[in-house]
C-alpha cells in the first residue's frame, strides 16, 4: 500500500463522469491526475487566494470558507465565485512511494 493518501474508487468514477462541458473551467480528471488515484493541487482559491479545506464542501472536495466556492474531488470549480479550477502543478512519480512536484 501506499505511503500517500488516495483517491478511493468511487471518489475516481464519480469524478470521470461528470460532464466537463457543464464546468466553468472544463477539464477531465484523466487531464488533471497523471494517476488517477492521486490529485496533486494547488491548494489556493482562485477566487481571491484563500485556503479551501479538503473532504468539504457540496461535491466532496474543496471548500473555500472565506467566499463559498466548491471543487469537488479533481478540484474543479463547481458552485461559487472562483473563475478557475485549482491549479495543477508539474509533478511526476519518480518511484513507489516518490513525487517530484515542480
Amino acid at each position: 500500500m501506499s505511503k500517500f493518501p488516495f483517491r478511493t474508487a468511487a471518489e475516481v468514477a464519480i469524478e470521470a463522469e461528470v460532464n466537463v462541458a457543464e464546468l466553468r473551467d472544463p477539464q477531465t480528471d484523466a487531464d488533471r491526475c497523471v494517476d488517477p488515484n492521486f490529485l496533486v493541487v494547488i491548494g489556493v482559491c482562485t477566487h481571491l487566494g484563500c485556503i479551501p479545506v479538503s473532504h468539504q464542501g457540496d461535491f466532496g472536495g474543496y471548500y473555500c470558507p472565506c467566499h463559498g466556492s466548491h471543487y469537488d474531488a479533481s478540484g474543479r470549480i463547481r458552485k461559487g465565485p472562483a473563475p478557475l479550477n485549482l491549479e495543477v502543478p508539474k509533478y511526476k512519480f519518480i518511484e513507489e512511494g516518490l513525487m517530484k512536484v515542480g
